[in-house]
């Protein structure tokens, strides 16, 4: 797809409009005078103690081994988890709370036992490296969908460890995340951690840094991917991670509005569906998602195109842009956008760690809730994005079969 000529942009004759703007999802205003603001105030940052995927992720690790590496669920949504000896977890990409108010997502309504909080920045790699060692970004490094990456040098797309501009990005891919993950963590005690996905994401780059210690099972088609979670949870004492990514395609590609993604949340509610009718009694049924999605019209999307900014490093989101370089062209371009500039270690986590910090920008400088801010090297084409801090972006179903 290419981009439409109403898009914003950025040139060199803009003229921005100086008022300043509420941080999306904020109670307090931020500032763009280069200064950033202390989000301890605000409600914007996701929960990380009690409300959150981590959460999630520990609750689960701490019914199966005794103990966890994060803060487990708290207690009201902790009550809804059976406590049993083997779990089936379904993440459904870009399945946000928003999307569940889809007609089509009518057969989750039953199933809905709370609302968690995605890990910041709210998007695909982040939440899933989340998953899979059970720390909030802070702790796991995983901090951009386009990190900055210090020991490359480079920008790198961590879904395809490719550089923005598509060069291959040579790594230790199974060296990404800390160790142990939780994969691991589940085997030393026992308990196997095998993950259902798609079978074309055998052996990627993405694969190799999330699964590292996970018996990886791969599925040609929706049946498939039932049938393979179903037997493979008639043996006890494990933890059965399903990927569906059909929702978050079709809402980037198509919209929120589409045929295709009509047919996307079909699937969704299938694979659930056939879940809850056919898994062997005793095992306990949860869902969720890594993020929600927000659509763009063309002319809600802000190109970046300005040669003012070049001398500005981008990385981050398209609701999200970490940056580094010059204070006041970062105020520049915060004024420019109506977007806020932020410290973005308040958002990620507790106690980041130096590799964490090392990847962060800057300063973070979130779009407005109506618009998403598109420098060179990132995705005009999509129709849905993520990565922000409002409520269609970050909060995410718990889902009870």
């Amino acid at each position: 797809m290419t981009g439409s000529p109403s898009k914003s942009r950025l040139s060199n004759d803009y003229r921005p409009n100086r008022t300043r703007r509420q941080c999306p999802g904020t109670s307090a205003l931020a500032t763009v005078t280069g200064q950033g603001t202390n989000l301890s105030t605000m409600s914007a940052a996701p929960s990380y103690d009690g409300a959150g995927l981590v959460n999630l992720m520990a609750e689960l690790e701490k019914r199966l081994t005794g103990t966890s590496a994060s803060v487990g669920l708290a207690s009201e949504m902790a009550t809804s988890i059976p406590t049993t000896d083997t779990y089936v977890l379904v993440l459904f990409d870009g399945l946000g709370v928003a999307q569940l108010s889809d007609p089509g997502a009518a057969s989750f309504a039953g199933s809905i036992a709370g609302t968690l909080h995605a890990p910041f920045p709210t998007t695909t790699s982040v939440s899933l490296a989340t998953v899979a060692t059970g720390l909030s970004p802070s702790q796991h490094g995983q901090i951009a969908h386009l990190a900055w990456m210090p020991d490359v040098g480079r920008v790198v797309n961590t879904l395809k460890w490719v550089t923005p501009s598509g060069d291959t990005v040579p790594y230790a891919y199974a060296s990404v995340l800390p160790k142990p993950n939780l994969w691991e963590r589940l085997r030393s005690a026992q308990i196997e951690p095998i993950t259902v996905q798609p079978g074309d994401f055998a052996g990627t780059p993405l694969t190799r840094v999330l699964y590292r210690g996970a018996r990886f099972e791969g599925a040609w088609d929706t049946e498939d991917l039932v049938k393979a979670t179903v037997q493979l949870a008639d043996e006890p004492h494990r933890l059965i991670f399903t990927y569906v990514p059909h929702v978050d395609f079709a809402g980037h590609v198509f919209g929120l509005k589409s045929s295709e993604f009509a047919d996307a949340m079909k699937v969704a509610t299938d694979v659930w569906e056939g879940l809850a009718s056919r898994l062997p009694p005793g095992v306990a049924l949860i869902g969720t998602a890594d993020h929600g999605l927000l659509e763009f019209s063309e002319d809600q999307k802000m190109l970046i195109r300005d040669r003012r900014f070049d001398d500005l490093r981008f990385a981050g989101d398209t609701r999200g842009l970490h940056l580094w370089g010059d204070s006041g062209l970062m105020n520049e371009l915060a004024e420019a956008t109506e977007g806020s500039l932020v410290d973005g270690a308040e958002l990620i986590g507790p106690n980041p760690t130096p590799q964490a910090m090392s990847r962060l920008g800057d300063m973070l400088l979130l779009a407005p809730e109506n618009r998403a801010l598109i420098p060179r090297g990132f995705d005009k084409r999509l129709r849905c994005y993520h990565g922000g801090l409002t409520p269609a972006e970050m909060e995410i179903p718990l889902l009870v079969g």
